[in-house]
């Protein structure tokens, strides 16, 4: 099995040029759809299209049999990624790289500040034990990342719902390759592309909500969070993220200068109203 990854111009992607159009399965195909064949700029319009879409609170299953729900998971970030175990390239690879991405997140962000489930949707063939197996095979150990299965019945609702677009061939899937980011409401928030990507694009949107969570409950310790979240800075050269206080400095100093200016102003205007 090949993986097959497509640049797709679309205009809600402008900011970062061109978005991928991964796919599982199969052999490489054209760009444009064969007769008959996925229709790719379609797949990416549906998984666009969730932007902004609450989740369906399904029934899952974690890797011992137990009940899961999404709502379970409410009240920090979702990074949600679905596979089929039966995938013996594309799902591995995208797997492991995301385990680099999520690593470097943490670390960037803090161990616990956001939650990751990987979903197998091939039923009923990717049960809790498969689930399990596929999470020893790639090496992931990250007590915060569980991996579930879905009911065979739900499989059309989740994918519908996460905008996630798959369909069967002789060789398995060929499927969107994509990591869904949700908020702690539960609401879709990103879908970013690719068995690999630049790690902004994980880490900025988690970024960005955990700022937003930070700003709606004030406290002197969410302060010093909101700050230690400003000041952490992505360094291309390292391909990592770096706490550069700098910006904090900056930005403080830049503040005091406008209010030592504002405080002139005042204090000027007062003495004109008493001369």
């Amino acid at each position: 099995m090949a993986a097959v990854v497509r640049r797709v111009a679309l205009g809600a992607f402008a900011a970062i040029a061109f978005g991928f159009l991964p796919l599982s399965g199969g052999a490489a195909r054209a760009a444009e759809p064969a007769a008959g064949g996925p229709d790719f700029r379609k797949m990416l319009e549906i998984s666009q299209a969730a932007l902004g879409r609450p989740l369906a609170d399904v029934r899952l299953r974690d890797s011992s049999g137990k009940d899961v729900r999404f709502s379970d998971y409410r009240g920090r970030p979702l990074l949600i990624s679905l596979v089929y175990t039966g995938c013996f390239q594309a799902c591995p690879v995208t797997t492991q790289f995301l385990a680099q991405a999520v690593r470097t997140a943490r670390d960037a962000l803090g161990a616990d500040k956001f939650n990751i489930v990987t979903i197998g949707f091939n039923q009923p063939f990717d049960g809790p034990e498969a689930m399990a197996a596929f999470k020893r095979q790639n090496r992931v150990y990250d007590p915060a990342w569980a991996f579930l299965s879905v009911d065979r019945e739900q499989v059309a609702e989740l994918t519908a719902n996460l905008g996630f677009t798959y369909e069967a061939t002789p060789k398995g899937f060929d499927h969107l390759t994509q990591v869904t980011i949700v908020d702690a409401d539960g609401v879709i928030y990103r879908q970013v592309y690719g068995e690999n990507f630049d790690l902004p694009m994980l880490v900025q949107p988690l970024k960005e909500l955990l700022t937003g969570q930070v700003s709606r409950q004030v406290s002197l310790g969410n302060l010093w969070e909101k700050v230690i979240l400003y000041c952490t800075v992505y360094d291309p050269n390292t391909g990592g993220y770096r706490t550069d206080y700098s910006l904090f400095f900056e930005l403080f100093a830049g503040l005091t200068i406008l209010g030592g200016l504002g405080w002139v102003i005042v204090r000027e205007l007062r003495r004109s109203r008493r001369s």
